[in-house]
């Protein structure tokens, strides 16, 4: 498919911007693709103007109407170029079918950009719950094994109590009790 061209007057109006701010863009650089026909003049191609920023089928604000209508009622050559834009009856239809099929094309491309960023965002949804399952199982398994350490880790070592203060031994300022009948010793405490 070529690319479609649009002369400066149909480039501004497309884009909603007077064609002295087409043509000062084309000027700048902003527009390489721009070839001047001998017919027709400056012919721009869609697609610099959609890379240069330029929206098409842009509503055009009161101020850029009332500046074409100034040039279009005034001279023609500041901008025409000695009016080479004006025979262009047939090819304006074409022109305009072009802009329409580019347009198009454009659309498609953004509402393919749009349904791949929607689904790069389901997809990183997806992996950001499986992410969250998968921590909520290992602080389980990390719980699990805490509990196992704290049922496998000794108990606290119990302190002894130093010789002189069990009753009964030598040393404890205690009298020893008394042995019971047949040579048993007597416990202090009680069975129960």
């Amino acid at each position: 498919m070529t690319r479609p061209m649009l002369t400066q007057r149909e480039a501004a109006t497309a884009c909603g911007v007077s064609r002295t701010t087409i043509r000062r863009r084309r000027e700048a650089g902003d527009l390489p693709g721009a070839v001047q026909d001998e017919a027709r003049g400056w012919l721009i191609p869609v697609e610099d103007l959609l890379a240069a920023g330029f929206r098409l089928n842009a509503p055009a604000g009161p101020d850029v109407l009332a500046a074409d209508s100034a040039a279009g009622s005034g001279g023609h050559g500041q901008e025409h170029g000695h009016g080479q834009e004006h025979g262009h009856g047939q090819g304006q239809g074409e022109d305009v079918a072009a802009v329409r099929a580019e347009l198009e094309r454009v659309r498609q491309e953004h509402a393919l950009a749009v349904a791949a960023e929607r689904h790069g965002r389901e997809l990183a949804e997806a992996e950001a719950a499986h992410l969250r399952a998968q921590l909520g199982a290992r602080a389980e398994h990390i719980a699990d094994l805490q509990q196992a350490l704290r049922a496998l880790t000794p108990a606290p070592v119990r302190t002894e109590l130093p010789p002189s203060s069990v009753p009964g031994q030598a040393g404890s300022g205690r009298p020893a009790e008394p042995e019971a009948a047949g040579g048993e010793r007597r416990r202090w405490w009680r069975r129960g």
